[in-house]
């Protein structure tokens, strides 16, 4: 089940969050937030969790705007995380159908990502998505004490002109 991602599951996202990082290829972020600094950087409307049979938080969506600029108001940058023992059970695809939905409805025309190019399933299942590659921000952060690249996907909405 999909549902609006609240207070409520902060533990649970926060935990699977963290996992993420500890694999390494998900995000530059090193530890996780506060659920005070992830509540406030992420836009309210735009958030989900997918909720096993008993409540338990399988995976989580949500969006950050990409500037504060009025040009900018309808592009987005997602993050979609789902717990290692529920991937390949079509839970991102539900999450992301989503936030697809609910950022559309909300007149947003641009979702990002910026994916490692170690993380070979992310990037699959982006372009299943309908996201298309950008092209590959080369050496743009430092990760470990290491240089990163990152492929910028988007997905523009074909119902906002």
């Amino acid at each position: 089940m999909i549902a609006p991602l609240t207070a409520a599951h902060a533990a649970e996202v926060l935990a699977v969050y963290q996992a993420g990082i500890d694999e390494g290829d998900a995000t530059f972020e090193t530890t996780v937030p506060t659920w005070e600094h992830f509540d406030a950087a992420r836009l309210p409307a735009h958030r989900f969790v997918a909720l096993d049979e008993n409540g338990r938080v399988l995976g989580w969506a949500a969006v950050c705007p990409v500037s504060a600029r009025a040009v900018y108001a309808g592009v987005v940058e997602h993050s979609v995380y789902v717990r290692a023992d529920a991937r390949g059970r079509g839970v991102a695809s539900a999450l992301l159908k989503a936030l697809i939905g609910s950022t559309e409805a909300a007149g947003i025309w641009t979702i990002q990502a910026g994916v490692f190019p170690e993380n070979t399933a992310s990037l699959a299942f982006h372009e299943r998505a309908g996201f298309r590659v950008i092209g590959t921000r080369e050496r743009v952060a430092r990760h470990h004490g290491r240089w990163r690249d990152t492929v910028l996907l988007e997905r523009r909405s074909p119902h906002i002109d």
